[in-house]
């Protein structure tokens, strides 16, 4: 388990610094990393450089928030089943973002992120390594696409339910990941290795300077926005 303060982004200098990280086991909870300069930031539960966020990809709001969502949690044990956004410390991470904006002076204007919400149940049966190796290699895929700012998967309760979150650029950074190859063949393992699962969209509203936010249920005109 990689143990720092939650208030530390989880940067990394260069490609070099992420080897020492390839043998790490990341916690669901995303346990944060001591390295404080750099542009490649820990995002998920995949510390190796394939899975790394490049902070230089994005514009400046995009780079904040990503800073900000380092310390997504949950805060409910029955996360899962829970209302999403009861279930996360959405609060502290707004606060972080408006703490952030206020350091690096910078003027937030209005914005909205696109969230996905996978919610599963996972039979005694399902090959958990090989669910994983679906996971990695479909989350190193949407980094490379670009645009997906905060990844999150919790353990399985007692009765092999479980909650996996996205918060991507905007809808169209979604749209082009779930066309590539690692995500197709995740989504056709669902047929087969869950015996239930759910998705959920949700619009992530931040106000002018971070003075306000909702999350809400997304709607088709939310693109054109």
């Amino acid at each position: 388990m990689l143990i720092a303060t939650p208030q530390v982004p989880s940067l990394i200098s260069s490609a070099d610094d992420s080897h020492a990280l390839l043998e790490a086991q990341a916690s669901p909870a995303h346990a944060h990393l001591n390295a404080d300069t750099g542009d490649l930031l820990v995002v998920s539960p995949y510390p190796s450089r394939p899975h790394l966020l490049d902070l230089t990809t994005l514009d400046q709001p995009q780079r904040i928030l990503a800073k900000a969502l380092t310390v997504l949690e949950p805060v409910l044990d029955d996360y899962a089943t829970a209302l999403y956004i009861e279930a996360f410390n959405w609060g502290a991470v707004v606060k972080t973002l408006r703490d952030l904006v206020r350091e690096q002076r910078y003027a937030w204007k209005g914005l909205h992120f696109y969230l996905v919400v996978f919610r599963s149940q996972v039979p005694p049966t399902t090959d958990r390594k090989h669910l994983g190796k679906l996971d990695q290699d479909s989350h190193a895929e949407a980094t490379e696409s670009g645009g997906l700012l905060k990844y999150w998967f919790g353990l399985p309760d007692n009765n092999g339910r479980n909650l996996a979150t996205c918060v991507w650029r905007n809808h169209e950074d979604a749209r082009v990941a779930s066309t590539l190859l690692a995500h197709k063949a995740a989504v056709r393992a669902t047929r087969h290795m869950y015996s239930e699962w759910k998705m959920e969209r949700l619009r992530l509203a931040i106000g002018d300077d971070v003075e306000s936010w909702s999350i809400k249920p997304w709607e088709d005109r939310d693109n054109r926005d």
